[in-house]
């Protein structure tokens, strides 16, 4: 089932989320929910504070994010992009390390902003995958700038709270019309403002 994104706005995305148990009401159907709603969107990560639930879940799925690096065999920040599909639960960053690298983000809560974000090159990560196994992984490049995307979101942080407060003066009035839900999108999105309006 297709689920609506929260959009920029809507406190569930500024909120520390919860960790679960194995006990977590149809988990396996909001996960094969959460693939199925970022694919529609296109989106190459989902976490569960934007589709209102505020919960240390996300999931990932690399392979749109390589189709459109055309360069991705020259490239080695993409190794191993495509085919990287995963889901993280409870999940805690032990270590960033490496040179801090930009990128232009863009996150499927605030819709037609894109913004270079620097973040560390390699993150070591300890998570429970979806049969509550648990991990100790390294990632590099896009796959790790793509979980700590998503890792941001399950602490209440967003992209644009890494920008300069001049980029983010900048783009201030784009962010106040997506919370109002004065933005084209071609995937279904709850809006807080215009929730409130109702």
């Amino acid at each position: 089932m297709i689920l609506p994104i929260v959009a920029y706005g809507d406190p569930v995305l500024k909120r520390k989320a919860d960790e679960i148990d194995s006990s977590y009401p149809d988990l396996q159907l909001l996960i094969d929910n959460m693939f199925e709603t970022m694919y529609q969107a296109a989106g190459v990560g989902l976490a569960a504070p934007q589709i209102g639930k505020s919960i240390r879940l996300f999931v990932v799925d690399g392979s749109p994010f390589a189709e459109k690096e055309e360069d991705e065999e020259d490239d080695p920040l993409a190794e191993g992009i495509d085919g990287f599909k995963k889901v993280f639960i409870n999940p805690v960053i032990m270590e960033e390390t490496g040179e801090e690298w930009a990128f232009n983000e863009g996150c499927l809560s605030i819709p037609k902003i894109r913004e270079d974000v620097y973040r560390k090159a390699k993150i070591r990560i300890q998570y429970f995958d979806e049969n509550w196994q648990k991990h100790e992984e390294i990632f590099e490049g896009y796959k790790a700038r793509i979980i700590q995307h998503e890792y941001d979101h399950i602490e209440g942080i967003l992209f644009t709270d890494k920008l300069s407060p001049i980029r983010r003066k900048l783009i201030s009035k784009k962010l106040a019309n997506i919370s109002k839900g004065i933005v084209s999108v071609d995937y279904k999105m709850k809006f807080p403002v215009a929730k409130k309006g109702r």
